[in-house]
């Protein structure tokens, strides 16, 4: 008789075996309805599971994470249901679930086009209404392989092949269809009621250029409609945002096939560029770091000794002079370490903290390059603390103070916090890492923030705190970093003398408020869709005559705007100022100032904003306060 118990602590007896089905159905018909799997002792099980003994079951619906990931499986196995239908001769390879969706690989004698996927999803569409039972059947090796044999699917036979012998291999059938799969499902296909499919993509066979080149089919599955509609709004508005557009709109910057994955920066880009720069440099000015310059390349040994030669040459550009081998910097860590190297340093100097905008290459694979996201030649605000032992947590403390500030002005004040533990490949002693991550657990309970764990994905030399940002379409970014780092100093021989006169190897905290300020313009971009504030914006405000008899005053206003320290331009053209206004409305200037013969008569100028919103007339002072203010809400201003 086995005794169920809930996850509020609750329980249920049954007088026999049961199945998941029934248990939500004696805890009552909605959630029998809505049920799509069961979780017994931590392990997803599919609803026609029989449970024989004791248990504690919650019950998964869409409302649970893993609920949303397990009907997107099912619905990858929906597409390829409907393809092998529409298309016989297609082989199915693998289906699994990514962020917000799934995809599912085929070979094909062709490519699939938009017309297919339309065909594909309303076949998808009739197989949900025929409600098909998805039912579960445990094969042995050798049935399994015939099985897929006489299907003809050579790519499943050759997925078997690398699943282990011993190994029990389950089939899910809905239908006339059968596939390969661990599980669980959903009960059955009238489940999957709110999806899409959204592209078609080029892929090789388990990721390998040397193989067979796939047909991949990107979907997207929710709980219900509503979810798929906002989700498909979020998607379209980050299309309309996308940075390379915007880029391309507003002439901020381009790349190119001659230098790929690296940047052209243009007048208007480099701008906010230097506006950053300017902005971090003051703030790690007044916070006590000092500015240093290291090289581009250097020697191979350097690398070595560090530790990163081993785990990262495979993403360094070299070269080679003299019978030397070099290495263009893929980070600025070891070269900091040699500017502390320069004589001898005693405890009363630390923390000594350095910062530098390094230009910085990596060698990424040319697939993963997206605009000035995902670059080879990029520029981090750098910077490493040197510090003692017991001056970390003041350290932490200090930075996350700073990286809150920074935040801040740039509009995001929704930070997410978490600590990134030791990897399976790492340098230094359990007994150091043990160190390193009380230090970060602590520091950040100290300052009583919310944060969570991700085991193993520490750097090679230390573990980290990432800063993440939400933007305004609920993405997150991942930028900001500290990490605690007990093992490079050592090896590359850096040393203190403490209180007792001794030598002793100090701590080294690397960090990053921005990370790479390429892929941090992107994001903003992206968060303002182009229109950036006025304290970033390439032209803050645009002076516009009606007719020519305006030209001087005009040209009078835009030399005393810049005068004044702001970004200004006047456009003279002979057009009608109707047409201007809407051409700097689209390039997103954050004030235009129209001025015709009655302001020239008054000393005054109408002022308009890129939202279309009308100020009045004002005196230039009054529009030079008004300016002042908008700039100094940095990126907290909005119209």
């Amino acid at each position: 008789m086995p005794i169920i118990t809930l996850p509020d602590g609750s329980q249920r007896s049954f007088a026999k075996p049961v199945t998941i089905t029934e248990v939500a159905a004696d805890i009552g018909p909605g959630l029998a309805r809505v049920a799509l799997a069961g979780k017994v002792d931590d392990k997803l099980v599919d609803m026609s599971t029989v449970v024989e003994a004791d248990i504690q079951l919650a019950i998964v619906t869409t409302r649970d994470s893993d609920g949303l990931e397990m009907l997107r499986h099912s619905c990858a196995h929906l597409m390829a249901h409907a393809v092998k239908e529409l298309f016989p001769e297609v082989q199915v390879t693998i289906g699994p679930v990514v962020a917000d969706g799934f995809y599912y690989d085929f070979a094909y004698k062709r490519p699939f086009t938009t017309d297919d996927l339309c065909l594909i999803e309303q076949r998808m569409k009739n197989l949900v209404k025929a409600d098909l039972v998805i039912s579960r059947h445990v094969m042995q090796r050798t049935q399994a392989l015939d099985f897929f044999h006489k299907q003809g699917e050579t790519y499943k036979v050759a997925i078997i092949d690398t699943i282990a012998d011993e190994e029990p291999l389950s089939l899910y059938q809905q239908g006339n269809f059968t596939d390969l799969c661990r599980g669980p499902h959903v009960p059955s296909t009238g489940y999957i009621k709110a999806f899409k499919l959204m592209k078609v993509a080029g892929a090789y066979w388990r990721g390998d250029s040397s193989n067979t080149m796939l047909t991949r089919i990107y979907g997207t599955a929710w709980g219900d409609k509503k979810d798929l509609k906002a989700y498909l709004h979020r998607i379209a508005e980050a299309e309309r945002r996308d940075h390379r557009k915007i880029g391309r709109q507003l002439g901020l910057f381009h790349t190119q096939e001659e230098a790929p994955g690296m940047v052209f920066w243009h007048p208007n880009g480099w701008i906010i560029y230097q506006v950053i720069e300017q902005y971090i440099r003051l703030k790690q000015c007044t916070g006590g770091y000092q500015e240093v310059r290291t090289p581009q390349m250097v020697d191979r040994s350097l690398w070595e000794r560090s530790g990163h030669w081993d785990k990262f040459s495979d993403m360094m550009f070299t070269t080679c002079s003299e019978n030397r081998d070099y290495a263009v910097k893929p980070m600025n860590c070891p070269c900091h370490i040699q500017i502390f190297n320069q004589g001898l340093k005693s405890y009363r100097d630390l923390p000594k903290r350095m910062a530098e905008f390094g230009s910085c290459h990596r060698n990424e694979l040319s697939g993963t390059l997206h605009g000035i996201m995902r670059v080879r030649n990029f520029t981090q605000d750098d910077g490493h603390i040197f510090c003692s032992e017991g001056q970390i947590q003041d350290e932490v403390a200090l930075f996350i103070d700073f990286l809150h500030d920074i935040y801040y002005d740039f509009g995001f004040d929704d930070i997410i916090l978490k600590l990134s533990t030791r990897p399976q490949k790492r340098v230094g002693s359990d007994a150091v890492w043990d160190k390193a991550e009380t230090a970060l657990a602590q520091a950040l309970d100290a300052k009583q923030l919310e944060w969570q764990e991700l085991p193993g994905e520490g750097a090679f030399y230390g573990p980290k705190i990432e800063f993440s940002l939400r933007d305004c379409l609920g993405r997150v970014w991942q930028c900001g970093t500290m990490q605690v780092d007990f093992s490079m100093p050592g090896r590359l021989d850096a040393q203190f003398v403490n209180e007792l006169g001794e030598r002793e190897v100090p701590v080294m905290l690397h960090r990053a408020a921005l990370g790479s300020f390429e892929r941090f313009i992107g994001i903003l971009i992206e968060n303002c869709a182009g229109a950036m504030p006025p304290w970033l914006a390439p032209t803050q405000v645009v002076i516009l005559n009606i007719t020519h008899k305006q030209s001087s005053f005009c040209q009078y206003i835009e030399e005393k705007l810049i005068k004044n320290g702001f970004r200004a331009s006047v456009d003279l053209r002979n057009e009608k100022v109707g047409f201007k206004i809407r051409e700097h409305t689209i390039l997103k200037v954050p004030y235009l100032l129209v001025v015709g013969d009655k302001e020239v008569d008054s000393q005054t100028v109408t002022v308009r904003t890129r939202s279309g919103q009308n100020l009045g007339n004002m005196s230039l002072d009054s529009f030079r306060k008004l300016l002042d203010e908008a700039v100094a809400q940095k990126g907290r201003f909005s119209f």
